[in-house]
């Protein structure tokens, strides 16, 4: 399930130094975010390095961490995280952006039309999610749906959930885009994420 992944940046590593997994048994962090006063939002779109990467390029949102949610294990960690997937809790001010808008955001950037992973990653720990935790964010979720579905023409299998407990990965996951560009975007590229985005959404890609 996460064995892709790990031989994209294994194979960089021969160039660039130690690969992905020579870090993995860093513990979860337990620092505040910086925006702990902001609002909140929390999804998933495959690889948290990727939807950090994308969600802190918006305008009005002030932090992004990576880290898992929709499962019932407690202190989940990057090599044993069952039942929870790959998630990112996006620290935002709502009267810059709205929740809608993130929901537009997140569903441009990702897959919506695969239910089995995202991208090169396969596997329930990869797939998307909208974890709402009221009923306005549900019915912004839907609504986002529902317009992305007459858009592209076809079924949206990116669930809505209810938002449980968001646990916060391990150090070496957070800005790993910034902390590690190289390896970041080699696997990026690998895994052909934005050229799939880009057939999938066309024109509407990453708006």
């Amino acid at each position: 399930m996460m064995k892709h992944r790990t031989a994209l940046i294994s194979a960089l590593a021969a160039l660039v130094a130690a690969n992905h997994s020579a870090i993995a048994q860093e513990p979860p962090a337990a620092q505040e975010p910086a925006a702990a006063k902001a609002a909140t939002a929390v999804f998933a779109g495959g690889c948290f390095w990727c939807v950090e990467s994308d969600f802190e390029k918006l305008e009005g949102v002030s932090e992004v961490i990576s880290g898992y949610s929709g499962g019932l294990m407690q202190n989940p960690t990057y090599k044993n995280h069952e039942g929870h997937i790959e998630a990112a809790e996006i620290f935002y001010d709502p009267s810059v952006v709205s929740y809608r808008a993130l929901v537009d955001y997140l569903l441009r950037h990702i897959d919506p039309l695969d239910d089995g992973g995202q991208f090169c990653d396969r596997g329930h720990s990869y797939t998307s999610a909208i974890f709402a935790s009221n009923a306005d964010e549900w019915a912004d979720a839907k609504a986002a749906i529902a317009q992305a579905e007459t858009e592209l023409g076809k079924k949206i299998v990116t669930p809505i959930e209810d938002r449980g407990e968001f646990w916060r990965a391990e150090d070496y996951h957070q800005d790993y885009y910034k902390k590690n560009p190289l390896r970041y975007r080699y696997y990026r590229t690998a895994c052909r994420r934005d050229a799939r985005v880009r057939t999938v959404w066309g024109d509407s890609a990453g708006h």
